[in-house]
């Protein structure tokens, strides 16, 4: 039987924003971005639509939808995106609100409504 080493493991919390944690530009918009082409990938998964399908229900080309749902998206605005999840019969709210003084800055937060 072997001994369990008592090595402690160094590590370092993430902030909940991976983009934030790796020091990538716009960290907050990365993150936005990928949350809604999550929403997007679901919505195409749940309705079993091909990407010849997808293309022509978003208005773009196949190798778009190919790149969105592999996450490749430097190529696609926010403004994009929520057209998109309009095309998919998803309304948008948007809720601006006063930073809380304990923060040291502003963030986005995103959520489904089911």
């Amino acid at each position: 039987r072997e001994k369990m080493s008592q090595e402690k493991i160094e590590y370092e919390e993430s902030s909940g924003n991976v983009f934030k944690d790796l020091g990538l530009p716009n960290p907050e918009e990365r993150l936005a971005k990928a949350q809604f082409a999550s929403m997007i990938y679901d919505i195409i998964k749940e309705r079993g639509l091909t990407q010849v399908e997808t293309a022509k229900i978003l208005g773009i080309s196949q190798p778009k939808v190919s790149a969105l749902r592999n996450g490749k998206l430097a190529s696609f605005s926010i403004e994009q995106l929520f057209s998109f999840l309009g095309k998919l019969d998803r309304d948008i709210e948007i809720i601006v609100r006063e930073r809380p003084k304990d923060k040291p800055e502003a963030e986005i937060s995103i959520s489904a409504a089911v």
